[in-house]
């Protein structure tokens, strides 16, 4: 089952806009209706952009591609809404056609870098590893930072490309390490829904591992709860295969996907990171302090470790270290790091400074 699917309906509405809005709110109103699937509730949404005939466009063809830039539109407005097309985003159809086609040669070119954040124990403050993170040196611009184009690498197919390529750039990288002073790091890589399901994941992971000759335990994958319940049974067997040959699976932004949590039994999953929105919360939200907490609690009772996303503050910090989450990854430690900034961090043994903030809050 894809993560996005796309459809196309055409009406004939007297009314115009206002009867047209009323059709797409009744979609959205049917669309969230709960279903079960494998044990899970289920909800669905979807974006929605409309273009209307005569006024946007005389021709098939156009009408489509208008709406089409209209529910990108309502994509980015948060999903689950919808838009209608307007002149001003014609300027979008060609800034996206743009930066699509200089995607395709960046792939070809390999004109990605990879940037890594550092995720420290809480408990003694070292670093327990290390997130690798894409960049873009896209020539004459700079660094261009991931949420600029990954959503186009997604809806275009490349993201299988460029996520093949990072599980091999993390494995060699994690292979020299290994060879070098710096010795074992575990480097986890996100993966895409797109990317687990119609790409060969197992396949590229297994054959990165073997080709730098490094222990599967140092590579970690991130996968979201959506792209793991896409095709249970074939998730199962490829995180199975996987973890037998010592890969860690983790859970990315947790807290924010399936209301039901027996997969958490049912998949081999090592870690669980907490989604930002509850982190950034904490310490200002009882509510969120209380999710935080039971999230803890429920995933130690089932062996599974705990990621703190985005602590940014020292409060945070504090709050967790109470609460006994085992791993913090944000700014308060580091930002994402160029390798040879990373390389200075793993040789001087940089560490968390928690003991010392903790006291000064006692």
């Amino acid at each position: 089952m894809p993560c996005n699917s796309e459809f196309s309906l055409t009406l004939a509405l007297r009314e115009g806009q206002d009867s047209a809005g009323d059709v797409a709110t009744a979609i959205r109103e049917i669309l969230r209706a709960p279903f079960n699937l494998d044990g899970n509730r289920v909800v669905v949404t979807a974006s929605i952009g409309m273009a209307i005939y005569p006024v946007d466009a005389t021709d098939l063809d156009t009408l489509i591609k208008y709406s089409d830039v209209a529910m990108y539109r309502a994509k980015q407005a948060g999903r689950d809404t919808f838009r209608f097309f307007t002149p001003q985003m014609n300027v979008e159809i060609l800034a996206r056609a743009e930066l699509e086609a200089a995607l395709r040669v960046a792939v070809d070119d390999d004109q990605f870098v990879l940037h890594y954040q550092p995720k420290a124990q809480i408990d003694s403050g070292r670093i327990a590893g290390f997130e690798a993170l894409i960049r873009w040196q896209r020539p004459g611009y700079g660094l261009v930072p991931p949420q600029q184009f990954i959503s186009v690498l997604e809806d275009t197919g490349l993201i299988i490309r460029v996520g093949r390529a990072v599980i091999a750039a993390a494995c060699k990288q994690i292979g020299l390490w290994l060879r070098s002073d710096i010795g074992p790091v575990r480097v986890s890589v996100n993966v895409s829904g797109r990317q687990f399901i119609e790409g060969d994941l197992e396949g590229d992971t297994l054959a990165a591992i073997e080709d730098n000759c490094i222990a599967g335990e140092l590579l970690e994958l991130e996968l979201t709860e959506s792209s793991l319940m896409a095709n249970t049974e074939r998730t199962m067997a490829s995180l199975t295969n996987l973890r037998r040959c010592g890969v860690q699976i983790s859970i990315d932004d947790f807290g924010t996907g399936y209301s039901s949590l027996a997969y958490l039994r049912r998949f081999p999953i090592d870690t669980l990171k907490i989604d930002i929105a509850f982190i950034r919360d904490l310490t200002r939200n009882a509510d969120a302090s209380a999710i935080v907490l039971a999230i803890i609690c429920m995933a130690h009772s089932l062996k599974i470790a705990v990621v703190a996303e985005g602590v940014e503050t020292l409060a945070q910090l504090h709050s967790l270290q109470q609460h006994q989450c085992d791993y913090i990854q944000g700014y308060y430690f580091s930002p994402p790091l160029p390798l040879a900034q990373v390389e200075s961090m793993l040789r001087e043994d940089r560490r968390l400074p928690m003991v010392a903030a903790v006291e000064s809050l006692s």
